[in-house]
């Protein structure tokens, strides 16, 4: 049954869904084209958000269908689709896994869903979250794509406390497209284009700050270097 704000909730979420949509097709795209031409040659390198996956694992948890079920429900309640039920490609007696073993549950947003559940992250779920932070810049991989986790599922909306037995987080992906050049296809420049979306997004990202004392992606790179280094040496002498 529907309380007395869900109906204004909905129509707040869809004007926002809206309202992200169409500033990256008319309101990001043109200002990174116009800001910067060098790095933006044409409309087909401008970095955009292609998918969200979500994965939850279960372990062998999930050889309980109520529980199974259960947890294929909130995810529906929480994407609005049905996913997809992960299992073993082979067996590890160590871990007492078979082969085609239920393990777990994914589920990949594409389109309308895929804006729909990024706009009810950003002004929605990030805020229910005890002592948000924001996000880390080091949680990029190299071909530029973002994976955060979530220690529990109470923060999403459709979410009733009153039915959940036990807290579950889930792992969430965006991946983003990156048609770079040969010039421009390193891992840096994967990250950046990934930073320069998710700011235009509106992403919370915490530490963006920290690399404005470098003057270059070189002075960067030499830094994370170094990092790695002594990170070998500590565990070489341990």
């Amino acid at each position: 049954m529907l309380n007395q704000h869900s109906l204004e909730e909905i129509a707040d979420i869809h004007n926002l869904l809206g309202d992200i949509k169409r500033e990256y097709e008319e309101g990001i795209k043109p200002i990174l084209m116009k800001n910067s031409p060098s790095r933006f040659k044409n409309i087909h390198t401008l970095p955009k958000l292609k998918k969200i996956q979500i994965n939850r694992g279960l372990g062998l948890a999930a050889q309980n269908t109520n529980i199974l079920k259960k947890n294929i429900e909130e995810f529906e309640k929480i994407t609005g689709q049905k996913p997809i039920i992960t299992r073993s490609k082979k067996a590890i007696a160590g871990f007492k896994i078979r082969e085609n073993m239920e393990l777990g549950l994914s589920i990949t947003l594409r389109g309308e869903k895929m804006y729909a559940f990024l706009t009810k992250l950003l002004f929605f779920t990030f805020a229910q979250i005890r002592d948000f932070r924001g996000l880390s810049l080091r949680s990029f991989d190299k071909a530029g794509n973002y994976t955060l986790g979530l220690k529990e599922q109470l923060i999403f909306p459709e979410i009733d406390y009153d039915d959940v037995d036990q807290t579950q987080g889930v792992t969430i992906t965006f991946v983003i497209e990156n048609s770079s050049p040969k010039y421009n296809s390193k891992s840096m420049d994967k990250i950046l284009n990934g930073m320069i979306l998710f700011k235009f997004l509106r992403f919370p990202l915490n530490d963006c700050g920290y690399y404005e004392k470098y003057k270059s992606f070189s002075e960067i790179n030499q830094v994370w270097d170094k990092k790695k280094h002594l990170k070998r040496k500590r565990w070489s002498q341990e």
